[in-house]
């Protein structure tokens, strides 16, 4: 088994003056990799929209995607296989193992680990989810790899992976990228890419590997799963439409303005960060850098400014409509329909036509 280079550490390279020849013993690093999430039998949607992006990455390195799919005998992985093919992998790499059932960050560092430094590829892709950034950042210190986490946007110079991230509070984007060390790593949060088209008519490779881990090696245990009984109450994510206030509403009896417009659209209603910390909605409502990532078909923003933070959450949206006062607003600049008001009184009137319009809809049918 060959072993991947251990250097002390990564360096950030910035674009002005670096050196873009990759070193030699670098070069036989090949491929786009995505990590296959999955728990209870369900793929986390993020790692398809990964490997949409990775097959978008690999026609422009000319190189393979692969998925790779870590679990128990008894789990249906070879069915993940092939939904990673429909999704745009060429190949996937399985590691079956009894202590592989169900997430332990020790196991799974070490059966990723493994497939690394056997198969060498250039580029890894992990979900910024609970189980993805607990793996990818176990991952990149074992490997003594660079590791860029909630990347926004991904693209390739020259071979390198250029990964792009919110920083400084979500007030600049940066571009980072790992220039001497492979393979280059990065996470991505769920919804900033777009879930590719399915094709079921594709098939490719698959690649079975051993762990070669007991029980006894490993220092957790899996006990009891106990599912979070709030887990459903919000979401964000997956949600068509979008109805979000900002600190522009004043108060929180304003903030319930946006809940009326929500129930009427059979909406999910969404916060900045400033409205969480105000207390006038749950921390799980907050859309942004340091919140949830959203691409509804409609998100409509009341008395939000579109600071940097809030935009890389929700600028993917099919249609942004923007309710501020002060013409000026950065939001403007990137929503699809503006109106230039006091959200206290438009949102009521969206209300209330919203609601007349669908009540007419409604009496049509019956």
């Amino acid at each position: 088994m060959s072993e991947a280079p251990k250097p002390a550490a990564p360096k950030a390279a910035g674009r002005a003056g670096r050196n873009t020849e990759l070193p030699e013993h670098l070069k036989c690093y090949k491929g786009i990799w995505v990590f296959v999430e999955h728990d209870r039998g369900t793929v986390n949607p993020v790692s398809w929209e990964l490997m949409g992006e990775a097959r978008k990455l690999a026609d422009k390195l000319q190189v393979s995607v692969s998925g790779i799919v870590l679990g128990g005998p008894d789990e249906t992985l070879d069915a993940y296989a092939k939904e990673a093919y429909a999704y745009g992998a060429d190949r996937c790499y399985i590691m079956r193992d009894p202590v592989l059932k169900g997430y332990r960050n020790e196991p799974f560092t070490k059966g990723l680990t493994d497939l690394v430094n056997t198969h060498q590829p250039e580029i890894m892709l992990l979900g910024a989810t609970a189980m993805g950034r607990d793996l990818a950042g176990s991952v990149a210190t074992t490997l003594g790899t660079g590791l860029t986490a909630d990347c926004t946007e991904l693209n390739i110079d020259g071979r390198a992976l250029a990964a792009t991230r919110p920083t400084f509070g979500g007030s600049l984007l940066c571009t980072i990228m790992t220039l001497a060390y492979r393979p280059q790593m990065a996470t991505v949060r769920p919804r900033v890419m777009s879930l590719p088209r399915r094709d079921d008519a594709r098939g490719g490779d698959v690649v079975e590997m051993p762990l070669g881990m007991i029980e006894t090696d490993i220092v957790t245990k899996l006990l009891d799963y106990i599912p979070d009984a709030n887990r459903n109450t919000v979401n964000l994510a997956y949600a068509d439409v979008i109805v979000s206030g900002g600190k522009g509403l004043k108060n929180a009896d304003n903030f319930k303005l946006v809940w009326d417009l929500a129930r009427v659209l059979g909406a999910e209603v969404g916060a900045t960060r400033a409205v969480t910390q105000a207390g006038w909605a749950e921390a799980e409502r907050q859309v942004g850098q340091t919140g949830k990532t959203v691409r509804p078909k409609l998100y409509i923003a009341a008395g939000i400014s579109g600071a940097i933070q809030h935009r890389v959450g929700m600028e993917a949206s099919d249609v942004i409509v923007a309710i501020n006062t002060d013409p000026n607003a950065p939001i403007f600049e990137f929503a699809h329909y503006g109106i230039v008001g006091n959200a206290m009184q438009v949102l009521p009137a969206l209300t209330q036509a919203f609601r007349t319009h669908l009540d007419k809809r409604i009496r049509k049918v019956a």
